[in-house]
């Protein structure tokens, strides 16, 4: 990296940006999920432990979810896939992590099938 400052509001701008400017729901659960994993092999590449960058993966997981969950069920399962492995890498992260998006995961996951 450099000595560059890590950014997460930066990252999260984009996020928020897409949303305002476009907002559609397959193009906001890809965004959401392609921040989680590059996330993921930052934190895999350089051993961070910075416990606000753990809660913006944790928070962007989650919104992850609900982007996914408000597509048709026929758009889901590549996402749904994606998501599920992004779950099983918190494990080799500690803090929690894996806890909390198991957490996520099995909320929306048990929630999608009481709705039906």
């Amino acid at each position: 990296m450099n000595n560059q400052p890590i950014s997460i509001s930066k990252a999260k701008k984009a996020v928020a940006d897409y949303k305002k400017a476009i907002g559609r729901a397959d193009g906001m659960a890809e965004l959401s999920i392609f921040y989680c994993e590059e996330a993921f092999g930052f934190l895999e590449s350089c051993s961070m432990e910075d416990e606000s960058y753990f809660v913006a993966l944790i928070r962007m997981y989650g919104r992850s979810l609900e982007f996914v969950s408000s597509l048709p069920h026929a758009e889901r399962s590549a996402y749904l896939e994606r998501l599920d492995k992004l779950r099983s890498r918190g494990r080799d992260i500690g803090w929690g992590v894996e806890d909390e998006l198991n957490s996520l995961w099995y909320a929306t996951v048990l929630g999608e099938h009481q709705s039906e």
